[in-house]
């Protein structure tokens, strides 16, 4: 009989900003793009995006303290993040209640980049114009509607799973990728760092 891990504690944002401020703060892995790292992040985390982070779990799992907290625009990723980590075999997972959205609710500092659309935001405008154009296509055009009807369906699986087909395609946009994070550069930042 296999067991599988609990899910770990979240972290508020608060609580967070705290152990910050106090020099207590844990390691912070941003699991997002590299092009939602660059517009936004908590000063000090490390930009290891999800598919790098579940490709190399193993590599990454000995440079890791157990004082980690895992962070994503509202927290999503960082939960799937934190279940390929403790899967792995990292215990004491915490995942950044909110996320990034969260953390800047609360007035705590970040660092900023060049301004880009977030990965949610372009998902509602693609899904969005698919739907919109296929409607009025459908005017002219019987059956083009059940393009959007599919895109429909995606959107309700991927809200029922947690996951979106649509995001990880985006993901690979150049526009989203920029310079993808060296494993090495990643690895020789956790050593460097206590």
């Amino acid at each position: 009989m296999s067991t599988t891990p609990a899910p770990s504690p979240s972290l508020t944002p608060a609580v967070l900003h705290r152990l910050v401020q106090e020099g207590r703060a844990p390691r912070l892995l941003d699991v997002r793009t590299p092009g939602e790292f660059r517009t936004a992040h908590i000063p000090g985390s490390y930009n290891v995006p999800l598919d790098t982070l579940r490709e190399h779990r193993a590599e990454l799992l000995a440079h890791l303290d157990e004082d980690v907290v895992l962070v994503c625009r509202s927290g999503a990723r960082a939960a799937q993040a934190e279940k390929a980590l403790a899967g792995a075999g990292l215990p004491n997972l915490r995942v950044l209640e909110g996320g990034i959205v969260a953390w800047e609710t609360v007035g705590a500092p970040v660092s900023r980049g060049p301004e880009r659309w977030d990965m949610e935001r372009q998902v509602r405008l693609v899904a969005g114009s698919i739907v919109l154009a296929t409607g009025l296509v459908g005017v002219f055009v019987p059956g083009a509607h059940l393009i959007g009807t599919a895109i429909g369906a995606g959107l309700t699986y991927a809200a029922l799973s947690n996951s979106c087909a649509m995001g990880v395609l985006l993901s690979k946009l150049p526009y989203n990728r920029g310079p993808r994070p060296d494993l090495r550069t990643v690895i020789a930042e956790l050593r460097s760092t206590p």
